[in-house]
């Protein structure tokens, strides 16, 4: 049954992930180099304090350049804070149920409150497929 296969078994783990102290720059780097679109915030007890998008770079250097100030700042100022997170021990419907009611794409996991992985769309297929050929 598909409610016995939980997250912590298909989600990725090893992310990228940046500090509030990292220089946007830095993290826009990231992103082209590593083919991401975002990653999760963590502070130095690796707890999970916020996530940066490719939007929200861009809303910073749009808001920069309107402002005519320089280009910059760090992670902490553009990233959103109040991130949904999943369990490592919930189940694959659970997270495909978020993923359909709030249009979400992926969702940072957590372990009693530090980030240990990354579940997306791609990885609840890949279970449901993998489910499907062992039944």
């Amino acid at each position: 049954m598909l409610k016995s296969v939980k997250v912590q078994d298909y989600m990725a783990t090893g992310l990228v992930t940046f500090h509030p102290e990292t220089d946007l720059f830095a993290a826009i780097n990231s992103f082209l180099r590593y083919k991401i679109s975002g990653a999760p915030v963590t502070n130095e007890h690796g707890e999970l304090v916020g996530i940066i998008s490719e939007v929200d770079c861009l809303k910073a250097i749009l808001t920069l350049t309107y402002h005519e100030e320089e280009v910059g700042g760090t992670v902490g100022n553009y990233m959103t804070p109040n991130v949904q997170t999943i369990g490592h021990d919930a189940n694959i419907i659970e997270v495909a149920r978020i993923f359909i009611d709030k249009g979400r794409r992926r969702l940072p996991v957590t372990r009693e409150g530090k980030l240990v992985g990354q579940i997306s769309r791609s990885d609840i297929l890949r279970a449901v497929e993998e489910f499907a050929q062992h039944t």
